[in-house]
């Protein structure tokens, strides 16, 4: 069954059920441990296609040789080595498991480890390439990954750029982004618009104010978006 016109674009969602929640919404990203089967045929009865998140560049796992000493100081996740065979093997075995489930598309997440070691850009783009030639005709959506482009638009079909508008703050709040920043997130919406992707924003707010700045702007730019908690815990 393919989406209405009245569902919603796009959730994102990292808790358990709410199946009659992500059924308003044509495309729904959630993990892939959290969801049966039955339950994703039921999403998919329903007109919702659901994607898998995946993470290629930080491991959350048991120690592993392929994961570096330094950690995502926001999220926790090991960064890892991402030419080493073992981590290659495992993230293309997390997205035939999520794809064999029942998912239709794979969330691309982690693509920013090339700002913090530039060498790792090309390593990401291959795994991107080699995702893409052993999950087609699957849906690709990337995660940020700005380095990484123009490249990257050739290997998948959307692309998400969280915090386009309101930041999480190491305080626990949410504020929006300060001028120089939104300025320099306009500029790369502006290449993004040069593609033949789907477009779709992210942003964590928490007030009336903010999710009202936050879809302004996203409008602005012709990007679908979703407001969330920092946890993506509600739908």
């Amino acid at each position: 069954m393919l989406p209405t016109s009245s569902s919603k674009p796009i959730a994102f969602y990292y808790g358990a059920g709410e199946l009659p929640k992500l059924a308003q919404y044509q495309r729904v990203v959630l993990q892939s441990e959290s969801y049966s089967a039955g339950e994703l045929a039921w999403l998919k009865g329903h007109g919702v296609f659901p994607l898998a998140y995946l993470s290629l560049s930080e491991d959350t796992g048991p120690p592993a040789p392929w994961q570096r000493e330094r950690r995502n100081p926001d999220w926790g996740g090991a960064y890892v080595q991402v030419s080493h065979p073992g981590w290659i093997n495992q993230v293309l075995s997390q997205a035939r498991g999520a794809l064999d489930k029942g998912f239709l598309g794979l969330f691309l997440d982690t693509l920013d480890i090339a700002e913090v070691f530039p060498e790792e850009a090309p390593h990401v783009l291959m795994l991107v390439a080699l995702l893409r030639e052993q999950t087609h005709p699957a849906y690709l959506m990337a995660n940020r990954g700005f380095t990484l482009l123009p490249r990257l638009a050739e290997f998948v079909d959307g692309h998400l750029f969280e915090s386009f508008s309101v930041a999480w703050t190491k305080t626990g709040t949410y504020e929006a982004w300060p001028q120089l920043i939104l300025q320099e997130h306009e500029r790369l919406a502006g290449e993004l618009l040069q593609t033949d992707l789907e477009l779709f924003a992210l942003d964590y707010a928490d007030t009336p104010a903010l999710r009202a700045f936050a879809h302004h702007r996203a409008h602005q730019f012709g990007l679908e978006l979703f407001i969330s908690d920092k946890a993506l815990s509600r739908v």
